[in-house]
């Protein structure tokens, strides 16, 4: 079910793909590693001048995180991320030959880097994920669709790992996010144009599926 399913929704977006501009493997997961929290229109509009900066890893590992921090001071969480991104570089130059490697289990000891941002480096660049991408669309959609009664990313991907072919799961992650992203809104979802609204679950009653509860909000006493 969940691969046909998976099918459909493939041709309603014939060109799912990761929309994080890179010309290389570290420019690939520095874009994910900023992207955290913050759009890829974000990430893609603060990087050119981030990479015309730092253009490999020993540039970047050659500075200190507060050189980085103007370049992308846009996004959000920027002054976590530049010292991630300065741990990356050095942790690259000094394991790796200034390298990305090609397995989750280096990448995993990599700073700032988790299974989401390997997944995705794996699945993009050599199409070998060890796992479905989670990220916030995925996420929701896996609940809407039924795929999933889970909240925690990692219990969600082992899900979809187990209905979802091996094959396809680098496919779906884009797929789902391309979905979550111009169709399958978190806040009134398009299910009228939907390919699938005949069989997911949550079809015409969306809206409260699979987002997270807002914050309540703070009380101040005076």
């Amino acid at each position: 079910m969940a691969p046909r399913t998976l099918a459909r929704l493939a041709e309603q977006h014939p060109n799912a793909h990761c929309e994080l501009n890179h010309r290389s493997p570290f420019e690939l997961i520095v874009s994910v590693i900023l992207s955290a929290q913050t759009t890829d229109v974000g990430v893609n509009k603060a990087t050119p001048k981030l990479f015309a900066r730092f253009p490999d890893p020993t540039s970047l590992a050659a500075v200190e995180p507060g050189e980085v921090e103007p370049y992308v001071s846009t996004l959000g969480f920027f002054r976590m991320k530049s010292k991630a991104l300065v741990g990356l570089a050095r942790a690259l130059v000094e394991r790796h030959g200034g390298q990305v490697p090609r397995s989750m289990e280096e990448l995993l000891k990599l700073p700032g880097v988790g299974r989401k941002t390997a997944n995705v480096v794996l699945g993009v660049l050599w199409n070998a994920p060890e796992g479905v991408v989670v990220d916030t669309h995925v996420m929701r959609l896996s609940q809407r669709l039924g795929w999933t009664k889970k909240k925690d990313p990692e219990k969600i991907e082992r899900d979809l790992c187990k209905i979802l072919p091996r094959k396809e799961w680098d496919h779906a992650s884009h797929v789902l996010i391309f979905h979550g992203r111009y169709s399958c809104y978190a806040s009134k979802p398009n299910c009228t144009d939907c390919r699938v609204n005949d069989v997911c679950p949550s079809a015409f009653n969306a809206e409260k599926v699979g987002r997270k509860p807002k914050a309540p909000r703070a009380r101040y006493d005076r």
